[in-house]
């Protein structure tokens, strides 16, 4: 984890993990009092990791947690009170977020933020797959439609308009979907 955003309402609290991160090697460490001010710090920065220490003077951290998972912002570890932990764990799980129990064992911490660094790579290559989909899927609506003009306009089967497109782009060297949106310029405009 290269960026990581600690939430403490104590400063006693804040120096101790930015320097437990410092150890692990995460360098750029960013410290918000509050829910309110770290919302703000996230709209402003991307971080790969965030570590709440609940409760914080605006709300009990749960909220923020919930928040920085929905927006896809990064890793979340949830450090609660060792009597809040069941019930804080058991709803901070189902957003994917690590929870911890105070006092905090060193090597608990670590390993979760390993677990955090793993996952968080496994999410990112997630995403690029996610993203290369959506871009092969917005293709295939292209191509689409450029096949029911090419029906509609010249009165081609489906198969006939699929391999003029086909052809096209490989005579032209380009995409299908170059050619696609050639043929929807000409004829829909």
């Amino acid at each position: 984890m290269k960026t990581a955003l600690i939430v403490s309402s104590t400063r006693q609290g804040a120096e101790y993990l930015t320097q437990f991160l410092a150890e692990t090697g995460c360098r750029d460490v960013t410290c918000a009092a509050s829910g309110g001010e770290a919302r703000r710090r996230l709209i402003e920065e991307d971080f790969d990791l965030c570590i709440i220490n609940a409760p914080l003077p605006d709300e009990n951290g749960l909220p923020l947690a919930r928040d920085i998972m929905t927006e896809g912002y990064g890793q979340v570890v949830l450090i609660v009170k060792a009597e809040d932990y069941n019930e804080f764990s058991e709803k901070a799980e189902e957003l994917g977020v690590f929870t911890l129990s105070k006092p905090i064992n060193r090597t608990l911490f670590w390993n979760v933020l390993k677990l955090c660094a793993a996952s968080s790579v496994r999410i990112k290559k997630m995403r690029r797959e996610n993203s290369v989909l959506l871009q092969k899927i917005a293709d295939i609506r292209i191509v689409d439609r450029a096949k029911c003009v090419l029906i509609s306009h010249l009165g081609l089967t489906e198969a006939e308009a699929h391999k003029h497109i086909e052809k096209q782009a490989m005579d032209l060297r380009i995409t299908r979907r170059s050619v696609a949106e050639d043929i929807l310029k000409t004829y829909e405009d």
